[in-house]
C-alpha cells in the first residue's frame, strides 16, 4: 500500500510502498469495530453515579400533617419521591459497565479500523516528530503543513519528554504511543499522523503482535 511520507519539518513529501498493512473486502470486521468501540467507551465509565431512595434520605419520620380534615392530599413523609428533597425512584446506583471482548475480535477491529482510515487517505506518515527547535510554535507549524484543520492524533513509538510537553500546548492535537493505539483512537480523529518507527510497531501488531 502506498502512503504519503512527510519530512520531519512537514515541508516536503514522497510516496512510499509499505508491506504488511491489512486489507479487507466488503463488510468484514465492521461489526467487530462497533463492538470494540462500545466496549472501550463502556470500560472508561466509572459507574460511580448514585442517588438516594426514600429509605436513604435523612429525615421525614414525622407525618407532615394529619391524615384527614386539612383539605390536602394525604402525606406520610416529606421524603416521598414526589416532594422536593425526597428520594429518587429507580435512580442510578453504582454499577460496573465493563464489557469483555476477546483478543481475536480486538485484533480484527483494530486491523479493519486501520484499513478504513488508510484507504480513505486519512493517515499520513512523518519521518520523525523532532521539531527543531523543540518549541510549541514550531511543532504547530509542522502539523499545520500536514493537516491544517480538525482534531489530529499523532502516533510515535515513544515520545520524548520535550515533544510531549510542546504538543500538550496545542489544543487540537492528541498523542498516543504505537503500542497503546486502539480502535477508538483510529476512529475518532479527523487525521492521524504516524511516525515511521510507530508504523513499524503497528505493522507488527496487525501481523500477530499486541492488539
Amino acid at each position: 500500500m502506498k502512503l504519503k511520507v512527510f519530512s520531519s519539518d512537514g515541508k516536503t513529501s514522497r510516496e512510499q510502498d509499505f508491506d504488511g498493512l491489512p486489507t479487507f473486502e466488503g463488510d468484514k470486521g465492521l461489526q467487530a469495530v462497533k463492538e470494540v468501540i462500545v466496549a472501550i467507551n463502556a470500560n472508561n465509565r466509572l459507574g460511580t453515579h448514585s442517588t438516594k431512595t426514600r429509605g436513604e434520605v435523612s429525615g421525614g419520620g414525622k407525618k407532615p400533617w394529619r391524615q384527614k380534615g386539612t383539605g390536602r392530599a394525604r402525606a406520610g413523609s416529606t421524603r416521598s419521591p414526589i416532594w422536593v428533597g425526597g428520594g429518587v425512584v429507580f435512580g442510578p446506583k453504582p454499577r460496573d459497565y465493563s464489557k469483555k471482548i476477546n483478543s481475536k475480535v480486538k485484533a480484527l477491529a483494530f486491523s479493519r479500523a486501520l484499513f478504513d482510515r488508510l484507504a480513505a487517505g486519512e493517515v499520513d506518515l512523518i519521518e520523525t516528530f523532532e521539531a527543531n527547535p523543540v518549541k510549541t510554535k514550531v511543532m504547530s507549524q509542522i502539523i499545520e503543513r500536514i493537516a491544517p484543520k480538525g482534531k489530529i492524533l499523532i502516533v510515535d513509538k515513544e515520545f520524548t519528554a520535550d515533544t510531549a510537553r510542546v504538543v500538550a500546548n496545542i489544543q487540537r492535537i492528541s498523542v498516543q504511543e504505537a503500542n497503546e493505539l486502539n480502535t477508538l483512537d483510529l476512529a475518532q480523529y479527523k487525521k492521524i499522523i504516524v511516525s515511521l518507527t510507530a508504523l513499524e510497531t503497528i505493522i507488527a501488531r496487525v501481523n500477530g503482535g499486541k492488539n
